[in-house]
């Protein structure tokens, strides 16, 4: 329970500060998409894990003035294993929740309803992985940055569709000894609803 609330509480606590003496609008969101895990290096061995086309879901609280945005977000990814260069066992997988602080620039379309944006985030992920190689779970966790861009579309006055990619990079996760690299492309599509 420590692994979840800490990092929240530091992401939360860094997004107040730099908007607390500006005219704010608080936000909630969730989005969920495809991600796609880039083939694992294992000690130093390319391509040593390779994974079928994944899943995520994220969901995120945050403070928007005019063309910047910060926020507070939890997300949850998993990639079934494809094949690798190990034995692996029957329903092997990789998940991970991740931690972020993430920092937003809107770009302004004149009322056109349309917002495109780009964005960087900085935090933790806790990654597992369920194979007999690593034992039936092995976990770790480690600093997380990502980067991205997207668009948004007003829908109503209270309502924004965004449809974005991102790229999330964990350090190397460390499994029973092992080295493995787990940084994933994400393509994302939610809801963002201003209050």
């Amino acid at each position: 329970m420590k692994r979840v609330i800490l990092p929240l509480l530091i992401a939360g606590v860094c997004t107040i500060p730099s908007l607390a003496r500006a005219e704010s609008n608080a936000y909630v969101s969730l989005s969920g998409g495809v991600g796609l895990l880039n083939n694992s290096k294992v000690d130093g061995n390319d391509d040593a894990i390779r994974y079928d086309t994944g899943y995520l879901i994220n969901g995120a609280i945050g403070l928007k003035n005019e063309a910047v945005r910060l926020e507070a977000e939890v997300g949850y990814h998993q990639n079934s294993v494809d094949s690798s260069d190990y034995s692996v066992v029957r329903g092997a997988h990789v998940s991970m929740w991740s931690y972020m602080a993430n920092g937003y620039y809107d770009i302004d379309m004149d009322n056109a309803g349309l917002s495109p944006y780009i964005m960087v985030g900085l935090g933790v992920a806790d990654a597992s992985i369920r194979d007999g190689n690593w034992g039936p779970s092995s976990s770790s966790t480690e600093f997380a940055w990502q980067v991205g861009a997207g668009l948004g579309i007003k829908t109503s006055d209270n309502v924004m569709v965004d449809i974005g990619y991102r790229y999330l990079s964990p350090s190397d996760a460390t499994f029973e000894g092992a080295k493995v690299s787990l940084a994933s492309s994400n393509f994302i599509v939610g809801i963002r609803y201003s209050f």
